[in-house]
């Protein structure tokens, strides 16, 4: 793998953050929603910092806590769409989350269904500081903060390279983004504070990974010589011609590693792609990132962030509709991928990268540059500034 290792720990070091004065032990409260994986993995690695340097996190999901199923029926429905209907779901970007000058639904309305249990939380927990990572979560603690139901200060932790209005609230302290980009768009929308951190990541992404050489093992038992490419379908498998795309790349020599998540449907017809590798649910992904060439997402969701960590060139490919389209194309736009719009671009894209060269080494270089700050350490000068 190319990336110089001084460089892995220059950034590794980085987003540990400076060691933080002897104080008082702050309880946080970190509401997530369990749409997909990505969301759920932000929320653990907040939790995971903030529980290594002395605090209290607790992590609720904010679709538990909607009543009467309504939150398990909008995960099945979003579900549903991304995997069969992106049609619908490019439906609903446009009317409920795309930005516009235009009247445009909101989501409070649903998000206030869990209002009094997120209320009730915090005080229960005491918490100093609440931190959401989901954007109905989003909007309900800038509600609640604007009634003067949660006392305690809220911080959103965008998780999204192109954010959408359903994110912003103003009634929220804080706004803690992935790029400068997404923090101009917020701070244009609403009066708030807003910082750029980059992506939350865990550190094991930046270390080197003790798995790696058994998946390089795997990789050359399965096609010798081949360079493993990364597909991408999200924790869900969704991705519209998965199979297509892993079938071009056999026929140009790679190895593709089809990412089926948690999709059975989908690895039982990857796995008939002659040439290709279709695995289930990784618990290794660090390793994983390690040990391929390139990464083919779809999403610019979590997964091409931990690539962009590992030091791993990321291609968007047929990205899932709204926020995966606007966010592959935000991620081209910054330098730290390219989007390939069609089969040959995708192949020409991969014969650049995937080979030990200069470009590959600017393109890992520009992907570690987005991993700013640490996040979890402004939202501790949050708490610490409420409680002066």
């Amino acid at each position: 793998m190319s990336g110089h290792p001084d460089a892995v720990h220059s950034v590794s070091s980085a987003l540990s953050g400076p060691a933080r004065p002897a104080g008082r032990t702050l309880r946080m409260l970190i509401v997530s929603a369990s749409m997909g994986a990505g969301h759920d993995t932000v929320a653990r690695e907040l939790a995971r910092r903030a529980r290594s340097r002395g605090h209290r996190a607790s992590v609720v999901d904010l679709l538990r806590l909607l009543p009467a199923g309504s939150g398990t029926a909008l995960r099945s429905f979003y579900r549903s769409s991304v995997r069969h209907y992106p049609w619908a779901y490019a439906g609903l970007y446009r009317a409920f989350l795309r930005p516009g000058t235009r009247y445009r639904p909101s989501g409070l309305p649903l998000a206030r269904l869990a209002g009094g249990p997120v209320a009730e939380l915090a005080e229960r927990t005491e918490a100093d500081v609440v931190v959401s990572v989901f954007h109905l979560a989003a909007q309900l603690t800038g509600h609640l903060r604007a009634e003067g139901r949660l006392r305690c200060p809220s911080a959103v932790c965008l998780t999204d390279f192109a954010v959408h209005r359903q994110w912003l609230h103003p009634g929220n302290d804080v706004y803690l983004c992935l790029t400068d980009q997404v923090a101009w768009e917020v701070g244009r929308s609403i009066t708030v504070p807003v910082e750029t951190t980059g992506p939350v990541v865990a550190p094991g992404f930046f270390a080197p990974a003790a798995g790696a050489s058994a998946w390089r093992r795997r990789f050359e038992r399965y096609a010798p010589g081949r360079p493993p490419v990364l597909l991408s379908a999200g924790a869900w498998g969704a991705a519209p011609g998965l199979e297509d795309t892993a079938r071009l790349l056999a026929a140009a020599g790679y190895l593709p590693v089809v990412l089926c998540g948690r999709n059975e449907r989908l690895r039982a017809r990857a796995s008939g792609v002659p040439g290709a590798l279709a695995v289930d649910w990784v618990t290794d992904m660090p390793g994983l990132l390690r040990a391929a060439r390139v990464l083919v997402d779809n999403a610019a969701g979590q997964t091409a962030v931990q690539a962009l960590a590992s030091g791993l060139p990321v291609v968007g490919h047929r990205p899932l509709p709204g926020h995966g389209a606007e966010g592959v194309a935000r991620m081209a736009a910054l330098g730290v991928s390219e989007a390939a719009p069609d089969g040959p671009a995708l192949l020409r894209a991969l014969g650049r990268l995937s080979a030990d060269a200069p470009e590959r080494d600017r393109g890992i270089a520009r992907g570690r540059e987005l991993f700013r700050a640490d996040a979890l350490a402004r939202v501790e000068a949050l708490a610490d500034s409420f409680a002066g």
